[in-house]
This record gives C-alpha cells, sequence and structure tokens, in this order.
C-alpha cells in the first residue's frame, strides 16, 4: 500500500470518528433510580434532573435522594461510555492510544 492510500484511509478514518464524537455529543442519555431521572448530554453535562413528585420527603429522606441523583447521573455517564465504546471502540485497534 502506498502512502498515498494510507492517507486516504486515514482521513476516511478521522472523518468516521468525528460523525461518530459528534453523534454521541448530540445524543441525549437517561439514567433513572425510583425517585430520581437524570438527562445528560454525550459529553456528560446534565441537562435535566427530575424527582418523582409522587413520593412525599421529608428531611430524613435528603440523604437517600442525594444517593439516589449520583446513581441515576451514574447511570446516564455509563450508557455516554458504552456508545462512546460502541461507535469508537473498532478505531481503538487502529489507533493506539488515542482512547
Amino acid at each position: 500500500m502506498n502512502i498515498q492510500a494510507m492517507m486516504k484511509q486515514a482521513q476516511a478514518i478521522q472523518k468516521d470518528m468525528t460523525k461518530a464524537q459528534d453523534e454521541i455529543s448530540k445524543t441525549e442519555f437517561v439514567g433513572e433510580s425510583s425517585l430520581v431521572k437524570v438527562t445528560i448530554k454525550g459529553t456528560k453535562e446534565v441537562t435535566k434532573v427530575e424527582i418523582n413528585k409522587d413520593n412525599d420527603l421529608d428531611k430524613d429522606d435528603i440523604e437517600m435522594l442525594e444517593d439516589m441523583i449520583m446513581v441515576a447521573v451514574n447511570e446516564a455517564n455509563k450508557k455516554v461510555d458504552e456508545m462512546t465504546e460502541q461507535k469508537l471502540g473498532k478505531y481503538s485497534n487502529m489507533m493506539p492510544g488515542m482512547f
């Protein structure tokens, strides 16, 4: 394979990676626990936190609610990581050290 063909292939791979990263960045991911629902962008920016208003919470429940928010955010972040691996993982064999 000549150098020009390799450069073309590298440019095509870079274009595919950029497209996949853009898709991930624009996707919203939702993480949920029993009282909390958190929505984040593919950039891992939290865009919405929803607390189930059907449940009455008192001060004793605040600590539990904080834990549930943490669980929901972490679940949403895992979904971002899973999609990133799904979309970009195939490139890690071609370009070691990038991920």
